[in-house]
């Protein structure tokens, strides 16, 4: 820390009414020539009110903050400004599932069409530190990105860009892509419903980097290999297939995956914590703390610490509690024919599978007697990270859980809290 450097940004020394203090973090003015280790008191649209070590207050304008520094205000912003505070109940019950499943930490949420019903969160966000998982932590989704990655198709189709029917050979016609004669018929809907016969992984190492437009092109080389099975015939789980979609997007619209689910999707649903790959900061613990599946720490820690970028359409998703609950109350709205981020078609057939399948186009679709009927659904792991979600139209309720630990253990932590929240007095149906 450099206090010198700072002494321009002193403009008050009182310790203004606030909020529970954030974990320390190092925070930068905008030319980066100044900064600041310590702790966030208050903040507001004007200014943050910050607290060093040895007790000094500092008042920033927001305007003089770093874009990293607003960006982290602006996901405080979003996960605590709307909808209620964490339930001292479900707080009680996540600590107890954490203490009998020995996770680290867990967060889950009670969700209807209106949005945020009730939430907690538990736990530690790294085992053998004290640093507690808080109501404005961020949680990895993993593969319950294909929903969001199916709802970006579904508004290109809206607007006439693609056809759930538009095959791979229509798509690359004039590209000079080679795609073996097998798969020339395959379709957007093939793809995203796990159906179109491809492997369920890329060899990712081959496909490491930050230009995730030129590495999903080259994934495209994937599709001169025969596919497992005749497009439409077998339903194999592939992340390669929303890979493939991802190319297919950015090709039609001349952006990337990233830009046009962060303007189709994230924006219009205030999704403004939403972002893409590992938690925190680099060495510090001020976001959950990956977790292997026997419940260890893994080595490092931020963005880095994911699947590569390539793999972002099928998996590199991560938000608050909260923000996942606002995509979660717009299915919920779309489903029963309500105002919503899509047309009413297209929920339809994002939640219907093709005949006799159990998986629509990112969700599992399937019944639950507590659920009055059909429930969507899906799971996420990037191995290190889990979340579930479960979503009972009947009922106009849905339940989140998410857990900073991957694997078998994880799973059933979530299930657990699931399970507790679908009997809890708030989860009423309307």
């Amino acid at each position: 820390m450099r206090k010198s450097q700072f002494s321009s940004w002193v403009l008050a020394c009182c310790l203004l009414p606030a909020m529970a203090l954030a974990a320390p973090r190092t925070w930068r003015d905008n030319s980066g020539k100044f900064t600041l280790e310590a702790e966030l008191v208050e903040a507001d649209d004007e200014q943050v009110v910050l607290k060093t070590a040895q007790g000094r207050t500092v008042k920033v304008p927001r305007a003089r903050l770093s874009e990293a520094d607003r960006r982290h205000l602006e996901t405080l912003d979003a996960s605590t400004s709307d909808g209620p505070q964490a339930d001292a109940e479900i707080n009680a019950m996540l600590a107890q599932v954490c203490q009998q499943t020995k996770v680290p930490a867990l967060t889950a949420a009670i969700v209807n069409s209106d949005g945020l019903v009730a939430f907690g969160v538990a736990g530690v966000r790294k085992r053998g530190t004290r640093s507690p998982a808080t109501q404005r932590d961020l949680w990895h989704l993993g593969s319950d990105t294909k929903a969001m990655t199916a709802a970006l198709v579904a508004s290109l189709v809206e607007q006439g860009q693609l056809g759930w029917d538009t095959t791979l050979g229509e798509i690359f016609a004039d590209d000079g892509i080679d795609i073996h004669p097998d798969l020339q018929g395959a379709t957007v809907a093939q793809l995203l419903s796990h159906r179109a016969g491809l492997p369920a992984n890329l060899e990712l190492k081959e496909y490491l980097g930050d230009d995730v437009v030129a590495l999903r092109r080259r994934a495209l080389s994937e599709l001169a290999k025969a596919p497992q099975s005749p497009p439409g015939e077998t339903f194999s789980y592939s992340n390669l297939g929303y890979i493939i979609v991802g190319a297919i997007i950015e090709k039609r619209t001349g952006k990337s995956w990233e830009e046009n689910i962060q303007k189709v999707v994230f924006a219009p649903l205030e999704m403004r914590s939403a972002g893409f790959g590992g938690l925190g900061t680099v060495g510090k613990v001020d976001q959950p703390w990956p977790h292997a599946d026997d419940g260890k720490p893994v080595a490092g820690n931020g963005p880095k610490v994911d699947n590569p970028p390539v793999m972002g359409p099928a998996g590199r998703v991560h938000c608050s509690i909260q923000d996942w609950s606002r995509f979660i109350a717009d299915v919920l709205r779309g489903v029963a024919g309500g105002e919503a981020l899509l047309q009413p078609a297209s929920y339809q057939r994002l939640t219907t599978p093709a005949g006799g399948a159990d998986y629509a186009l990112g969700w599992i679709v399937t019944e639950r007697g507590w659920a009055g009927g059909q429930v969507l659904q899906h799971s996420g792991s990037n191995t290190m990270n889990y979340a579930t979600v479960w979503i009972a139209p009947k009922r106009d309720l849905a339940f989140l859980a998410c857990c900073n630990q991957g694997g078998d253990v994880a799973a059933a932590a979530c299930d657990a809290a699931v399970t507790a929240l679908i009997s809890h007095p708030l989860a009423k149906e309307r």
